[in-house]
């Protein structure tokens, strides 16, 4: 990988991390156009991403960092200090559990499928591009029917099981971990806006574990220019997904996500032409 495959490897994790179009989608065809994936040794493929995507994760730190704070604070003070019910709890305090009640999923399924997500299936152009389609068409379905009567204030326990649920489907590569979970949102009454915030927030032991369980792999796995690339990757990834979280959440405040459906649906659409056509290989 060169210096300027690394940079467009970041921009794209950066920009697509956060937008409801697929992060590892794009990665991935930009992989197989770039001759980055290899067939013999997927994992690799699985340890970049998850690698580049710790500087999608210092974005977040970075962006919500006041308000991190004041979750990690609250929380301590709510549960160890004063030992307040839920429903007394400071709405940071609350934001705490809902955090940890909504990671609880993919946890589970994450580590119970394991190597499904890092084997060669999760590379598969037809998966991503199926997901990319019929993701569009439930956000489309979330978008007509949402109440969008609750505020980040109003989201309780079962509204982060559901967006917790959904997050897990992100696991499908073409899914979108923003898509799933800002979809799951608006199901359960969200404002959009508030979905996106609090999807970003519950992002954060998601991909802050991945990454760290990958990034051991990696030492392993990269040495030399191929370490020094991966790492350039992972800078850009988080310049650029800083300006994608500041544009998503100040769009959803006045558009709806109607043009992510249809760049997800035109996506989709280009990949299975490009399969079809055997520009590419699954």
């Amino acid at each position: 990988m060169t210096i300027l495959d690394a940079i467009i490897l970041g921009i794209i994790q950066g920009i697509t991390e956060f937008l409801p179009i697929s992060s590892t989608g794009h990665l991935t065809i930009a992989g197989k156009f770039m001759g980055l994936i290899k067939t013999d040794n997927p994992e690799e493929w699985t340890a970049i991403i998850a690698i580049i995507q710790l500087g999608t994760l210092c974005s977040i730190l970075i962006y919500f960092a006041k308000d991190i704070y004041h979750i990690v604070v609250d929380f301590f003070r709510d549960n160890l200090l004063a030992r307040k019910g839920f429903k007394e709890q400071s709405l940071n305090s609350r934001l705490g559990w809902l955090i940890i009640i909504g990671t609880i999923p993919v946890v589970i399924i994450g580590l119970g499928f394991k190597d499904v997500i890092e084997g060669a299936l999760t590379k598969n152009l037809w998966v991503i591009a199926s997901s990319l389609i019929v993701l569009a068409i439930i956000l489309f379905v979330a978008e007509k029917t949402a109440k969008f009567n609750k505020k980040l204030e109003d989201v309780g326990v079962w509204d982060a099981i559901v967006v917790g649920i959904s997050q897990a489907f992100a696991l499908i590569p073409g899914s979108s971990r923003s898509g799933t979970t800002i979809t799951g949102g608006l199901f359960m009454g969200l404002e959009r806006e508030a979905a996106a915030r609090f999807s970003f927030l519950l992002s954060i032991p998601a991909i802050l574990g991945s990454g760290l369980l990958e990034l051991k792999k990696g030492f392993s796995i990269f040495t030399g220019d191929h370490f020094t690339t991966v790492a350039i990757a992972t800078v850009v990834s988080g310049i650029s997904g800083y300006m994608a979280i500041d544009f998503l959440l100040k769009y959803l405040r006045k558009n709806t996500t109607n043009l992510f459906i249809v760049y997800r649906i035109a996506a989709g659409l280009f990949i299975l032409a490009l399969l079809f056509g055997k520009v590419i290989t699954p």
